[in-house]
This record gives C-alpha cells, structure tokens and sequence, in this order.
C-alpha cells in the first residue's frame, strides 16, 4: 500500500493548484523475519537505498513502512531486502491477516509433526538408563536403539525443523546471523557430535556410545516451534483491531444508472458522483451525501452513539455505517482510500508500524546481541573443554544451552505487541493513536489545555431556562415562538426549536402568518391569530417597563431572546453553548491522575469563567485569538510542562502542533486525523483521560516486558554457560519467554470499556 504522506495543515486555499508530493510513504510485507535482530538488519539495508528518509521495521506485523523521496522505486526496496536475505512485496489491506493466518497454521503443523516424534526420542534415550542393570543386553541394543533415534531426529531437524536450517544458511552467505542461526548451530552441533559417536565409534577419544543428544536436538526443535505457534496466535490476536475494522468495510453497493436502472458493483469500483441505492438494514457502501429519501443510520461504529441518526436530503453518511430503515439514494462523495473507515484504518496501520524511543533503544541492543551470544558460547565451549576438564560432550551440550537460551525473540517482540495491542484496544473505544512515539509521550502529560467551544461543549446556543412574565404559562409560550422561530435560519432560533422539539412540545398544530425577519432585531408574526415579537431587549420597550423583567437576572454568559405577546412582555429564552456530559467526569478523572486541566479560548471570560466553574477546570486563558493559541501553548511548556491540546483539528491547528500532545475531538464524518497526534472519534470528551491511562498503561506493559526479556538473558546465559541448565529446559523457557511478553501485551486487551 503507498500513501502519499499527510499534510500537517488543517486547510487549503480553495484556489490553490495541490503541489505535488515530495515524498512517498510505502508499506512493504516482509517475510523471513523471526528476532529483533532481523528487523535491525532489514531496516539498515532499506536506508542504503538512495532517497529512503526513514524505515520503521515491525517484528509483529512483519511490515516495513519507508517515507522516501517521491519516484523512487519499489522495486529497489524489494532489492535491497532480497540482498539482506528476506523477501518483500507491496502491502495490501489484507495481506497482514492472510500472512498471520498462513504462519500461524505452519508452526502449527510443523509442531504436530515434531512433538510426537521428539517424544519418542526422548523416551527412546533414556532406555539404555532403564535397562542398564542388565548389561551386556543394553550395549547390544545401544547401537539399534542409536540409529532409531538418528532416523527420528534427522526426519525432525529435516522436516518441520528445515526452516532453521534454511535461513541460518541464508544468513551465513550475507554474513549475518540470528536465532534462526542459533537454533540451527545448537541442534546441528548436537546432531552432529551425536552422528559421529554412533556410525564411527571411537572416533571422538573418551566419549562413548550412550553419550548421544540426539534428543536434545529433537526436544529443542520441538520447543522452538511450540513458542512460535503460540507466538504466532498472541501476535495475531494483538492486530485483532486492524481486521475488525477491515470487516466493517462495505462489499456490494447497488449503483443506480441515469435511465433508473440499478445494477450491484463491488465497493472497490464504486466512483466518485455515482448515484447509490441503499436499502433497510444495508450498510453504506461509501462516505456520501443523501439525494433522496429519508432515513436513520446506525452510526455506533463511528461514534459509539447506539440511537441511529436522522438522515435527510443534504445529510452526509459515512460508509460502514447501518442504514436503520429507509430506503435512500446517496451520491458519492468519499471512495476508496479517501473514506472516514479506510482514513481510521490507515491511521490505526500507521500506529502500528511505527516505532517509539523506547524501541528504537531495544532495537538497537538486538544488533549486537546474536553476535555477542556466539562469541559467549565459542567462550564457554573452550572454558569447559580446556579448563573446566569436562571433556567434549560436556563442553558442547553447555554451548548448545547458551545459543537456545539466547534466542531474542522475547526482545524483539515486547514493544510492538503492546503498542499493537494499545493502539488496537484504544482504535476499539473511538481513540485514534497516530503513531508509537505520540502512545509514548500522552502518558507523560501533566497539563491539559481544552479549547472550550465544540470541545467540552457542543458549540451552539441551547435553551437553559424559559421564563415567563404575567401568568404566561412556559408550554404555551415555547410552542407559539419555536413554531415562529422554526421559519427562521438564526442559531438561536434554531436552538429554540431544538428545545421544543427535545420537550415533546408538538408545533403542527400552530398556524404562523405575516412571518418577518430583521437582520440584528428580531421576529415577527402571527401565531394562532396572536402577535407574536422575538427578539432583544432593545427592541421591545416593554421590557424595561416591566418589574418582573428587570427583576429577572439571565444567566451568565448566556445569549436572551425576549418575546411580546399581543404587546406584553411574555417571557424570556435564555440560550447558552452548553457543556458535554461528561465533560466534568473526563476533568475530574484528569485532576485524579495529577494532571492540571486550562481551558484557552476566544471567548469573553465572563462566559468561558461560568463554564469553567461547571466543570472544575482550574485555570481560564479567554480571549485569546486562533493565532496566539499557540504561543499560550509554549508559554506553559516553558514552565518545564509536558502539554496536550486538546481541540476541533481545524480551528486550533496552531496549537495542536505547538503541544506535545494534539488531540482532535472529532466527529464521524469529520476525523481530523492529520491535525493531531490523537483523536477522538464522536468527539466524547471522556475519551480524553482514557486516551492518556492508555497511554500509561502501554508503556507500563512496555517496561515489563523489557524487564522480564533482558533479565531472562542476563539471568539465562550464564546459568547455561557455566552448566546449570540443559538446552532442553533452556528450549522450554526460550519459547515460554516469547509467548509471556506477548500475553503480557495482550493485557491491554482487556482493558476496553
């Protein structure tokens, strides 16, 4: 999959020609990694390719990402990764699964074919023990019962063990090595003595004919591939997330032609301005606008919002989503790789593949560490054999032990799983992580900066208190000025019959004549045969004339429609941009969390004060232009702060790329997902501190997994050198270690709400 790399700018000018891209992003499937230091090897090779800028190489998606200059081509990435002694092709949405499905199955037969047989091996070693009592009758059978366990080991190590094989000698001819290597020169070397001591007895000088590992080459190759199918199955539960959402995307769409006609297309060919007919229960096929009919859309997916949405002419629907009931006919607008879906999927891949400083330094250590693991073996086989008096055997099976234990798949595998697994888990709950190093960074926010307007509230006046004067009674007078209101386009009018609407208050039954409107004074009109004025203060005398007007205090920061009644002063509706539910909670648990919560904002402080007094946000920044937003960021970073804004995407981009941390809150059909380095799906502002205890609990996993992989190498190695651990346990606790930091990862799992 090539993407061309997002722009960081919220908007464009509307006559500006689209420059062309200077650089290219291209994900590649890589096969034949197996370790941390495979990736290391990978990526160095990809960054000798003249115009590649960067290279994020994922041991547990199997994928390369390289940002490089535009034109160059895929070819030579390809190249350059078959000359490092792996195999790449372009990525494809579903080649992730597919290759996880085919790799999971293949250690999975290949274990099934070498555990029974390793089994029998084993048991068959340790006959001559059981039987030794009777002497001459055990040394007779020695040799047989020799040559039946070089049969079973060879068709093993040949087999379901060749993979090793094959890609240590892939290796040796690039002159790198791995654990592929290790476990190929331990079982080999183990193999091989055990040859030599039972077809040319004597050959090897004080070592005789029982003294045979061949079940230590079978036991190890069995272990090995038992950690990597278990490996296999965490790793592919970790990208559980990308393939649930690669679900959600619409198959068949039923495309309607000029003449009427409708034919079905699959979704891959539906085009931009096709004319598409969706039925009940249907998903929407594409990101579009409705043409025809009404609807409600189910569009929990997107916002986890469960009541289905009214849908009408001019709505926009976002493809994915559930038609409830209503056949519609929509023109498309999003297609392909443009739609909201594709746009949350590319964001959730980008997330995955990309790398943090934490592993970028885990990275680093596996390139030197195979190499080092060698040199410690070579050490401890010539220890035994010239200083210790061990005699060969002895010194070979201890070496054989280092080189198993060794095996840094454990290393290479504890960040990406959790960072797999986090992002997966938050892409779940609505909470779009951009990449590793933005998941790393929001655990360490001790400020939070929140825009105030379409943030913590919803960014459109909303009736607070309906007053009413003179033994007007409230139902009466709401129904007569939302049925008034209704022919006006003013968000306060709009407002008001939002209100009624949310009361219940039914407006069919009111019959409004002689409608007017006057730009900055008001409404007029006659309702149910009453005159009816709406409008300010100013505009009706009455109102300073009255008591119970003047004695009447608004609440603060809100915006007042008065309304005349047959030229009485009938009541008052107070407007006001409410705050979100939940707003308060998402303040308070950041307050728990030791996180210190501004609000910035162009609004008066009168009003921004009143809000943040409603939700306990403990410093107001107002009156602050979209331009200085952020400078006010930098000041409080100044401070030694670790910062994140929190904002639409659009209006606040300034300060977006200014925090540490940017977070969109953004809509279904509206993901801002290229302003911020976090968004928020449905905007629900909850999400917020959960984003961040994602955050802390990812890198929490993180440090343990990198705990439990380092310690069981420096705890590991020497046990072995110096004796004290066969390569079979070595085997068993090589592969246990694997699946642990991936089980460990997939912790995080069980964390969705």
């Amino acid at each position: 999959m090539t993407a061309t790399e997002s722009p960081q700018t919220a908007t464009l000018a509307t006559n500006q020609e689209p420059a062309t891209p200077t650089t290219e992003i291209v994900d590649l499937d890589v096969q034949g990694m197996t370790c941390a230091s495979c990736v290391v090897r990978v990526e160095r090779s990809l960054r000798k390719v003249e115009g590649v800028q960067e290279v994020a190489v994922n041991l547990a998606t199997n994928r390369a990402r390289i940002k490089m200059a535009a034109g160059v081509p895929i070819a030579a990435l390809q190249d350059r990764v078959e000359r490092a002694g792996y195999t790449a092709a372009p990525a494809t949405d579903a080649a992730l699964h597919n290759h996880q499905q085919e790799e999971t199955g293949t250690y999975r037969r290949n274990f099934l074919l070498a555990a029974p047989a390793a089994a029998v091996v084993m048991l068959v070693s340790m006959l001559p023990m059981v039987v030794a009592g009777l002497g001459p009758l055990a040394m007779r059978w020695m040799t047989e019962l020799n040559i039946f366990q070089f049969i079973l080991a060879t068709l093993i190590l040949a087999i379901p063990g060749q993979s090793f094989f094959r890609l240590a000698f892939r290796n040796a001819r690039h002159l790198v090595a791995d654990m592929n290597t290790l476990v190929a020169v331990g079982t080999g070397a183990a193999w091989l003595f055990s040859s030599v001591v039972t077809f040319f007895p004597g050959a090897l000088p004080g070592i005789s004919q029982h003294e045979v590992y061949f079940d230590t080459a079978a036991v190890v190759v069995a272990l090995v591939l038992l950690g990597r199918w278990l490996e296999s199955r965490a790793k592919s539960e970790a990208t559980e997330a990308i393939h649930s959402l690669m679900r959600l995307a619409p198959k068949i769409a039923h495309r309607r032609a000029p003449d009427g006609t409708v034919s079905d297309v699959e979704a891959e060919f539906i085009r931009q301005g096709d004319l598409l007919l969706v039925r009940p229960g249907e998903q929407v096929p594409t990101d579009g606008v409705v043409v025809e009919g009404a609807t409600a859309v189910d569009e929990s997916m997107m916002t986890g919002e469960s009541i289905p949405v009214e849908k009408t002419i001019d709505s926009k629907v976002v493809g994915g989503t559930i038609n409830a009931y209503g056949a519609f006919t929509m023109r498309a607008e999003g297609v392909g790789q443009e739609t909201v879906l594709a746009q949350i999927i590319r964001t959730v891949e980008e997330a995955q593949s990309s790398k943090s400083p934490v592993q970028r330094l885990a990275d680093s250590i596996a390139g030197v560490f195979v190499p080092v693991v060698i040199g410690i073996a070579l050490l401890a086989f010539l220890g035994w054999l010239l200083v210790g008096d061990a005699g060969l055997a002895h010194a070979l099976i201890n070496a054989v032990a280092v080189l198993v234990i060794a095996c840094p798949c454990a290393m290479g595998l504890a960040v990406p799983t959790a960072v797999i697994a986090g992002s997966g888990s938050g892409a779940k709950r609505g909470i779009l992580i951009r990449n590793a190093e933005s998941l790393e960074r929001a655990g360490s926010i001790n400020v939070m900066v929140f825009d105030k307007t379409g943030t913590l509230t919803y960014g459109r006046p909303e009736v607070v208190v309906v007053e009413t004067f003179n033994g007007n009674d409230p139902t009466t007078l709401l129904q007569l000025v939302a049925a008034v209101e209704s022919h006006s386009e003013h968000p306060l009018a709009q407002g008001i019959v939002r209100h009624a609407a949310q009361q219940g208050v039914e407006l069919g039954g009111v019959k409004v004549e002689e409608f007017k409107s006057a730009a900055g004074m008001g409404v007029y009109a006659v309702a149910n045969g009453r005159t009816l004025f709406a409008g300010r203060a100013s505009t009706i005398p009455g109102v300073a004339a009255s008591p119970e007007a003047t004695a009447w205090t608004p609440p603060v920061g809100s915006s007042v429609v008065w309304i005349e009644l047959d030229g009485n002063v009938a009541g008052a509706i107070a407007l006001a941009d409410t705050v979100k539910p939940n707003a308060s909670q998402a303040v308070a648990a950041l307050h728990q969390m030791g996180i210190q919560t501004v609000m910035l904002t162009g609004d008066n402080r009168a009003a921004a004060e009143a809000i943040a007094g409603q939700l306990g946000i403990s410093q107001v920044i107002a009156e602050v232009m979209p331009g200085e937003k952020g400078e006010k960021v930098k000041e409080l970073q100044a401070s030694g702060n670790v910062v994140a804004m929190v904002g639409d995407g659009v209006n606040d981009a300034p300060a977006l790329a200014a925090a540490d941390v940017g977070i969109a809150m953004a809509t279904g059909t509206d993901v801002a997902i290229s302003a911020s380095d976090i968004t928020i799906v449905g905007g629900h502002v909850e999400r917020v501190p959960d984003a961040v205890a994602l955050s802390r609990r990812t890198m929490r996993v993180i440090r343990q997994n990198l705990f439990w992989a380092f310690i069981y190498n420096v705890i590991g190695i020497p046990l072995a050198a110096f004796g004290l651990l066969s390569p079979i346990v070595a085997g068993a606790a090589m592969a246990m270690s694997s699946v642990s930091v991936v089980t460990n990862s997939l912790r995080l799992k069980r964390a969705e709400k």
